[in-house]
């Protein structure tokens, strides 16, 4: 039993996304894992936000000499190489690839190759700070984790992206499930919400599925099931903001069928601006602050849900 507990208790990958730019995803990773790695776990938080990178700044790090554009590039082959340590024990960083230009849209074998070097690290818990958008890249590193974590902020445009989001991450998904090219296409064709098929929902696809290929359109089913994104409602400052995170819970479980995960949400408060001026990680600077109390609930919320899934196992 012992022996398989540890062979179950693999790394952790943890994808940061959000709809849209300017939401607070860098800072939420980065104190996300600073909290990780005070509870004794290796942490390692990769900056993928390919072309905009600044999570080394939320950090206080200065623009490292080796970034994640020196091993997408080849500059140099061993991933180890451009782990950056950092002054907080057990949290390591790889930065995000800030010199070079392509590499906001890494080729399908660059992506392949860094997720597959991800997985041979040192580390139990490996963060990515995703790019905002929904570009197959960004949707393919959030799907790749084990837990994607959605950011929105409580204002429309931030919550209208974040569905955008995740009825893309969910299509992607599908569409990386299903062999027949006709199908592919009809994934691709009800993206757009104007369509002339009348789908307007994961359902009204399944069923325009089934009907061309019932067990595919069943595989389809089983997707929706296994897809279970969570939320983060950042910069919060009244009780109607907290309940935008149960709302679009709701909303995702009606309308697409998913179920969304609520970890939480953080604060609105002077101090997190005040922590980003100062290049200083909140939950250093002001660790009984309400954001960063609310950063620490986040965090157990997401290591009680790991707990419950290895638990189920034995």
């Amino acid at each position: 039993m012992i022996e398989l507990q540890e062979a179950l208790r693999k790394k952790e990958i943890w994808a940061i996304g959000g709809g849209k730019g300017g939401i607070g995803k860098s800072l939420i990773t980065g104190n996300i894992g600073i909290t990780l790695a005070r509870l004794k776990k290796k942490v390692l938080l990769v900056d993928a936000d390919l072309g905009g990178a600044n999570l080394h700044t939320t950090l206080g790090i200065g623009v490292p000499e080796m970034t994640l554009s020196d091993f997408l590039n080849r500059r140099v082959e061993n991933i180890n190489d451009v782990i950056i340590k950092t002054s907080i024990p057990n949290l390591n960083l790889i930065s995000g690839a800030q010199d070079f230009l392509d590499a906001a849209n890494p080729n399908f074998a660059q992506k392949t190759r860094l997720l597959r070097h991800l997985e041979t690290l040192d580390a139990d818990y490996i963060l990515l700070d995703l790019g905002a958008g929904t570009s197959f890249n960004i949707l393919d590193f959030f799907l790749f984790s084990d837990h994607g974590i959605l950011v929105v902020l409580p204002e429309p445009t931030a919550i209208e992206n974040a569905y955008r989001f995740i009825k893309s991450a969910f299509y992607r998904r599908f569409k990386k499930v299903v062999a027949n090219q006709n199908i592919k296409d009809l994934i691709d064709a009800a993206m757009d919400q104007k369509n002339t098929m009348g789908i307007r929902t994961p359902f009204d696809l399944i069923e325009r599925v089934k009907s061309m290929e019932r067990e595919v359109g069943e595989i389809l089913e089983l997707e929706v099931l296994k897809f279970r994104p969570k939320l983060i409602v950042n910069q919060v400052r009244t009780k109607n903001d907290v309940q935008i995170g149960f709302s679009m819970k709701s909303a995702c479980q009606k309308y697409f069928g998913i179920n969304l995960e609520y970890l939480g949400y953080v604060e609105y408060d002077d101090c997190v601006w005040q922590s980003i001026r100062s290049k200083r990680p909140l939950v250093i600077e002001y660790p009984y602050s309400r954001p960063s109390r609310c950063i620490e609930r986040i965090v157990h919320n997401l290591l009680r849900k790991e707990q419950m899934t290895l638990s189920m196992l034995y």
